[in-house]
């Protein structure tokens, strides 16, 4: 059954990065979510198109409920990656220039998919780097003083994959290429104390 929620959008081929799906995360010791960020390519006008459209759409939502106290163009939680991060004012990461760049998050966990839309088995088929379809809502928050536009992770859709950012993990294959692995290792034989090195006190093995 279709969504016809204006403020709910298909985003495809775009890239995730910092994901939190396994499990929720806690950024900076608020409520734990789970949360990517989302790169969207600026080369895709369709798809900056839709995120107007629906940031639109949650906007009259907004205010609708709030009335006037919510600003007709609130702040947004989409961002220039070519530009600077609203939290520090320093640059975005090197994925993110070329992109629009927004971070997408719940409470309950997103449904996730493989690429022939199975659910999702194996949690490390996500990661920072692979490339997705997403299903993101956007939603008016009003805390004080505080208003403005955030955005809903609902649906995640694994594309193809991606070179991992942020470096991955090691690889154990690479690791240990140039050990020979024919015979078991054995502990050096070191024999008995015969003495102590008169400058370190280092013991000398006989």
């Amino acid at each position: 059954m279709a969504n016809n929620n204006p403020a709910h959008i298909v985003l495809t081929n775009v890239r995730l990065s910092y994901v939190h799906l396994d499990k929720p995360y806690s950024n900076n010791g608020g409520e734990p979510k789970y949360s990517a960020t989302i790169l969207v390519p600026k080369s895709d006008v369709a798809a900056k198109q839709k995120m107007d459209a629906a940031i639109a759409a949650a906007t009259q939502r907004a205010r609708e409920k709030k009335g006037n106290t919510f600003p007709l163009q609130p702040k947004t939680s989409v961002h220039d990656g070519d530009g600077l991060r609203p939290s520090d004012n320093m640059p975005f990461g090197d994925e993110c220039h070329g992109h629009w760049v927004f971070t997408a998050s719940s409470k309950q966990q997103p449904d996730c998919r493989d690429q022939y839309k199975q659910p999702l088995l194996d949690g490390s088929e996500l990661y920072s780097g692979v490339y997705a379809h997403v299903g993101v809502t956007f939603f008016g928050y009003d805390s004080g003083s505080n208003k403005g536009i955030g955005v809903g992770l609902e649906t995640v859709m694994k594309a193809r994959d991606g070179e991992s950012l942020g470096g991955g993990r090691a690889n154990a294959d690479d690791d240990f290429a140039d050990i020979d692995a024919s015979a078991p290792a054995t502990a050096p034989q070191q024999g008995r104390i015969i003495g102590y090195d008169s400058n370190t006190f280092a013991p000398i093995y006989g």
